[in-house]
């Protein structure tokens, strides 16, 4: 069975503030500095897709690798590690962020709130999914529970044998079904959906 209703999240996070926000604070000098995924990636050495797993909060470089990036993008470290410092324990996605998302050919991006060592209890993310394009249930998911919030766009979730069309504002509860669950995008535009499940 599948709910529906509108909610409210808030999000409070580890003390290990400088690996929970990196990535978005990497995006920011990158653009500040007007070069693209490939630009650095060149510079740096390492590759475009890695690069944008370290600005999505997918993976956390290492520190030799954060040197990489640093250099490429002109920023010394320190200051980079102030700033994190300095950053409250709360996770904020402005709207005006899901435009900085790049995309990839496969039609859509995840963008975690925070790297994996920073998940314990629960694991969040923004999924912008491109007009027919469709993600199948989490990677080896057992018992565990979601919430989808879909806040643009329309899509169709497929859930065991029900087959429910959401648009924007729904939201839902329910529990993973790792055999017959995804997602597709069933609209004409770009769909964001916040995604929140239990590990």
């Amino acid at each position: 069975m599948v709910y529906i209703y509108q909610w409210s999240i808030f999000f409070n996070l580890q003390e290990k503030v400088y690996t929970v926000n990196l990535g978005n604070l990497l995006r920011r000098r990158r653009k500040e500095k007007r070069l693209t995924l490939k630009e650095v990636a060149e510079k740096s050495n390492l590759s475009e897709g890695f690069l944008s797993q370290i600005e999505n909060n997918v993976k956390t470089p290492s520190v030799s690798n954060l040197v990489k990036v640093c250099e490429a993008l002109g920023t010394e470290m320190g200051p980079l590690f102030e700033e994190l410092k300095n950053q409250q324990n709360l996770f904020i996605f402005r709207k005006s962020d899901w435009i900085e998302v790049d995309v990839p050919h496969t039609g859509f991006a995840t963008r975690r709130f925070c790297p994996p060592e920073a998940r314990e209890i629960i694991d969040s993310s923004i999924i912008i999914l491109e007009p027919g394009k469709s993600i199948p249930v989490r990677k080896d998911a057992k018992n565990s529970q979601e919430i989808l919030c879909l806040m643009q766009g329309t899509l169709e979730l497929e859930h065991g044998a029900e087959k429910v069309t959401l648009v924007e504002g729904d939201t839902v509860h329910l529990w993973t079904e790792p055999q017959r669950q995804a997602i597709t995008n069933i609209g004409k535009t770009t769909s964001v959906l916040l995604w929140v499940g239990t590990l």
